[in-house]
């Protein structure tokens, strides 16, 4: 169990699975920059990110901009938008009459992913949400504005001790303060801190002073 004062941002989860260095960068030396990627991400989620904005219909009503944290993960953040509907395997909603049962739908600016990136945030969202609501959440959305799809993301136990397993790696780099070293892949270029991370360099700096090395001799 962790306390406040340990919690990382749960939004960093994607960026640890996509690449430990650029989570480093991001979450222990305090580095970001925008790139046309983070731009229209911010865009797109004006909406899901305004908790002023209310919907809702007979049977159903969405929250927006959830706060969420879990002492067992060490995680805190916001869900994008939680849609509640009426079910009787859900929980009462203090101000509502009924019993409700919560789906959260994550907002993505593109296209799913090959990897499971998104998945992973998703589910430690939905692990997050079920400490707050002390329910148990067999689903959760996932919503790409490029092809205008919703997909049910089921989140099973092979899932949550991915999820667990990885918070775990996070705390353990983030109290050890280390950055890991550059690695190059073709999707660098995409990253908005390759700027900053420069890997074609870093990761050849060694090569770069052995080739050095060797004229001197």
């Amino acid at each position: 169990m962790y306390t406040e004062d340990d919690y990382l941002m749960l939004s960093g989860i994607q960026h640890f699975y996509f690449c430990k260095r650029q989570w480093a960068l991001i979450h222990i030396e305090q580095s970001w920059l925008e790139n046309s990627h983070t731009v229209e991400g911010q865009i797109l989620h004006e909406k899901t990110d305004n908790p002023f904005i209310k919907e809702s219909r007979k049977e159903i009503f969405l929250s927006r901009s959830v706060p969420v944290s879990s002492a067992i993960l060490g995680l805190s953040g916001i869900i994008d938008t939680i849609e509640f509907r009426k079910d009787e395997e859900g929980i009462r909603i203090p101000g509502k009459t009924g019993i409700w049962k919560p789906t959260i739908v994550e907002y993505k600016k593109g296209k799913q992913k090959k990897d499971d990136r998104d998945i992973i945030q998703l589910a430690a969202q939905t692990m997050c949400l079920e400490e707050k609501l002390n329910i148990k959440i067999e689903t959760s959305d996932m919503f790409y504005f490029k092809t205008r799809q919703r997909k049910t993301v089921s989140i099973d136990e092979s899932i949550r001790k991915e999820v667990l397993e990885m918070s775990q790696k996070m705390h353990e780099m983030y109290n050890q303060q280390y950055t890991p070293k550059a690695e190059f892949f073709k999707n660098c270029k995409e990253c908005s801190l390759y700027e900053l991370c420069m890997p074609r360099i870093t990761k050849k700096r060694k090569s770069v002073e052995n080739y050095l090395y060797n004229i001197e001799e």
